[in-house]
This record gives C-alpha cells, sequence and structure tokens, in this order.
C-alpha cells in the first residue's frame, strides 16, 4: 500500500505501513542516531508511514514527503490540536508558552507576539548583533583556538538578554548569562538528554540526581527572570520584546499574566538561542569545509561595508544561500510539530481515526531526492537556481505554526557571518567531516567545531 491509494467509498483504508513496535535498541538509535535511523526507515516503508509509541510520544505518521506536508500545511488547523502534542517540552518551557497553546488562544498570542519580529522593530535588532558579534571579535587573537558553537552561543545568548530581555552589561546581565549557559550545557550530556524523551527517568531524587539538578537549574532561571518581571511592572516603553510581552494586552484590555511571559521567555530562549547557535556553527563548518563556497561568499561581503545598512546585507543573494542550505542540510529540529487530530480525516489516500498525530519530518523532507538531488552535499547554488515551495523547505514549520521569529533568526545568521568574514581569517582545526550529535530536542555539529585564528 503506497500514499497514492485513494480511499474508495465506505471504505476504511489501514494506516501507512510501518513499524510494529520499537525495541531497546531502535529506541536508543532514535534519540542517539536520530537521522541515519529515520533514513532506514524512511527507505523500508516509503515517504509516509506509521510510529508506534516512542519514549513517551503517543503513536504517530511520519510524513518525509513535500506532497503529505502540504496536505497537512494547508488543512483546517481546526482540525488539529497541536499543543496536546508538545507535552514532551513542557518541561523546559512551561505550561504557558505558546507552543502549549490551541484554538482561539493560540491565534491570540500569535497575534500579541507577531509585532516583536517584523518591521521596525526587526531593523531595530541589527545593530545589537552586529554590535554583539564585534564585541567577541575584538576579544580574538591570532592563533587562538576555540569552539565555534561556543562563539556563536555567547553572541546569541546576549543577542537574547538584550533584545528579548532588555538586560545589558551590569551584575543582573552577569549573573543571568551564567545561570542559562550553566542550565544549557545540561543537554550536551546523553544522561540529560536521555531524561527528556524517557518519562520513566524524570525523577526528582534531590539536586545530584539528573532529573533534579535539571529541575534546579530551571528553577534558577525562572527565579532569575521572575524578580527581572516584577522590577519591570506593566508601566514599560523599552524597544525589548519582554517590554512588549508586559505592555501588549488583548482585546479585552488584559495583560499577559506572569506565567504566560515566563513561558515566552522560555519558549524564545530555547527557539531562538539554541537552534541559531547551532546553525552558525554549521555554517562556518560547511564553509570553511568548502574553500570554493568560502571564497563565492568572501567575493560577495567584498562589494559591501563593515558598516553597510544590516537590512541591506540581510539581502545578500549567496549569503542568503549559504544560510538557507546550511538550515536545509542538517536542520536544527528533525520534526515540525505534530498535529493529533480532533476528529478523523482522510490523508494522502489514507483514512485517520480521531487522536491520531501526523509528524512532518523536516529532515526528511529536505533530503528527499525528488526535490534534492545528491541532497548531503552542501551546496548553496540550489537556492539561487530554484525557488523552493513552503512544503519543500520548511526548517520553521509551517501554517499557523511556522515558528514566529523566523525571520529574526535569518537576519541574526547572516549578519553574524558577514560580520565575522569581513574581518577574520579561520580555518578548520580538523579536516574530517563532522556529524549532527542529539542536544535535547534539537541536533549540533559534533565536537562543536573546533576552529583557529589564522
Amino acid at each position: 500500500m503506497t500514499a497514492t491509494i485513494k480511499a474508495t467509498e465506505n471504505k476504511k483504508l489501514a494506516l501507512p505501513p510501518g513499524i510494529k513496535r520499537y525495541g531497546l535498541q531502535a529506541i536508543f538509535n532514535l534519540i542517539f542516531r536520530p537521522i541515519p535511523t529515520l533514513e532506514r526507515y524512511r527507505d523500508r516503508y516509503g515517504d509516509i508511514y506509521y510510529s508506534p509509541s516512542f519514549a513517551g510520544f503517543p503513536p504517530f505518521i511520519i510524513i518525509g514527503n513535500s506532497e503529505g506536508v502540504e496536505s497537512l500545511f494547508t488543512a483546517d488547523p481546526d482540525l488539529f490540536e497541536t499543543g496536546s502534542s508538545n507535552k514532551a517540552i513542557q518541561p523546559l518551557l512551561g505550561d504557558q508558552s505558546i507552543l502549549q497553546l490551541d484554538g482561539e488562544p493560540h491565534k491570540k498570542r500569535r497575534k500579541l507576539l507577531m509585532p516583536s519580529f517584523h518591521g521596525q522593530r526587526l531593523q531595530s535588532y541589527g545593530e545589537i548583533i552586529t554590535n554583539i558579534t564585534q564585541s567577541i571579535i575584538d576579544r580574538w587573537q591570532k592563533d587562538d583556538i576555540f569552539l565555534m558553537r561556543e562563539a556563536a552561543q555567547e553572541i546569541t545568548l546576549s543577542v537574547i538578554l538584550q533584545a528579548v530581555f532588555g538586560i545589558n552589561e551590569g551584575n543582573k546581565y552577569q549573573q543571568l548569562r551564567q545561570q542559562l549557559t550553566r542550565y544549557l550545557d545540561l543537554f550536551n550530556s546523553p544522561v540529560y538528554t536521555t531524561t527528556l524523551f524517557i518519562p520513566a527517568l524524570q525523577k526528582n531524587w534531590g539536586k545530584w540526581s539528573p532529573w533534579g539538578n535539571f529541575i534546579y537549574q530551571r528553577d534558577q532561571v525562572y527565579e532569575l527572570l521572575s524578580q527581572e518581571i516584577d522590577k519591570r511592572g506593566t508601566a514599560t516603553e523599552g524597544e525589548d520584546i519582554l517590554s512588549l510581552l508586559l505592555s501588549v494586552t488583548d482585546e479585552q484590555g488584559e495583560h499577559l499574566s506572569k506565567n504566560e511571559v515566563m513561558g515566552e521567555l522560555m519558549t524564545m530562549l530555547f527557539a531562538g538561542h539554541e537552534t541559531t547557535s547551532s546553525a552558525l556553527a554549521w555554517a562556518f563548518y560547511w564553509l570553511h569545509f568548502h574553500p570554493s563556497i568560502y571564497h563565492n561568499l568572501k567575493d560577495e561581503l567584498d562589494t559591501i561595508n563593515v558598516d553597510s545598512d544590516p537590512m541591506e546585507i540581510a539581502k545578500l543573494p549567496y549569503l542568503s544561500a549559504v544560510v538557507s542550505e546550511t538550515l536545509r542540510i542538517y536542520p536544527i529540529a528533525l520534526f515540525a510539530f505534530n498535529r493529533t487530530l480532533k476528529t478523523s480525516w482522510e490523508f494522502m489516500g489514507y483514512s485517520l481515526e480521531k487522536g491520531m498525530s501526523l509528524g512532518p519530518c523536516i529532515s526528511l523532507v529536505h533530503h528527499h531526492p525528488d526535490i534534492y538531488p545528491n541532497s548531503k552535499e552542501f551546496k548553496p547554488e540550489r537556492f539561487l537556481e530554484r525557488q523552493f515551495s513552503p512544503y519543500e523547505f520548511i526548517p520553521f514549520g509551517g501554517s499557523n505554526r511556522r515558528c514566529l521569529g523566523y525571520a529574526l533568526a535569518l537576519y541574526e545568521m547572516k549578519l553574524v557571518l558577514a560580520t565575522v568574514l569581513k574581518q577574520v581569517n579561520l580555518k578548520l582545526v580538523n579536516s574530517q567531516p563532522i556529524l549532527p550529535v542529539r542536544r535535547g530536542f534539537t541536533t549540533s555539529p559534533q565536537g562543536g567545531v573546533k576552529m583557529q585564528i589564522i
């Protein structure tokens, strides 16, 4: 049976072919070797297949082609619950994040948050991004060896602290930066990553147990953010996103609650900082792993000045292509958010029952041979030769669940790359290929991309 078979009247089709059950080895492969494991199952079962319950996740349909993604993304969003499908990330973000909301509450929250990431506000972040990147560059010395992911993390965390939290240099800035780094770095450990995927391990046996330490570190972050929220109140006119969250009101004149503000701050921390720092590390890796691509980009960057308008830098075509190809080849999130059916639905010729979830697999779509020939090759020219549809290139998900901060993430990646490459010559310390590894719910370059200033 394939996804091209159409249901006949009054005849219910079976679920897409797929795995009957996962063994322990398969579960650990999905956690720690997700990309080759997903590709192996795709080769065996096809672009659309059934996945049984996995490490606390309910059964769902894995979608690995653009036709299936289009069918899902263009369907009526009210057919699905998405917040309930994101319960696994609740320990990270709390239960008041936009990612946990559905229906009208989700629509209202998106409407409130949208202005933070577009128009004049987006332009105002350009100076923050370039100034922070410049401050990092100014500390680098010839022959220094460092991990690019750590450098990128320092940049993106500083951007979050200033542009989102509105906190600049000072004791509070340093305190929050150190605590956030400590908290986020927990997920470098396979032990902590495993606890996120296996609910049975989520037992708080005190600060010295993995889950207990996770809860402790998270609560330390919450306490610092809570203090900042209390200090600000609602009478604020700052340009940062926290100021917007505290001042904005809905149609009834109601402010967001403290828990709702906290949920959005944590969402932006994980969705806007963790993901962007990993993506930047990949971009520097690919550019220096392929000298011809590096020189093509350098030639384009030679047409601008360091102090050029950030919005004009972000429009450079080859720079944009490099960023897009970086997000395509090893997407930081392997899946867009699952959607769980609130009613029965005909999908790609299959009759699905209420309660079934559907998971668009970004990684499988981005490596579909019909869309991306030689998909394992890093080739920015793909994005100059043709325009991909929003169902073929989906690094930020899609439909009403497309990442709100996608424009800021792209803008930040482009400005950091341009600022660094215009002024600093780098090389990879190790010429061996780097593969993605699990970092919490996302992936990141193995080893952090060790580089040297030359």
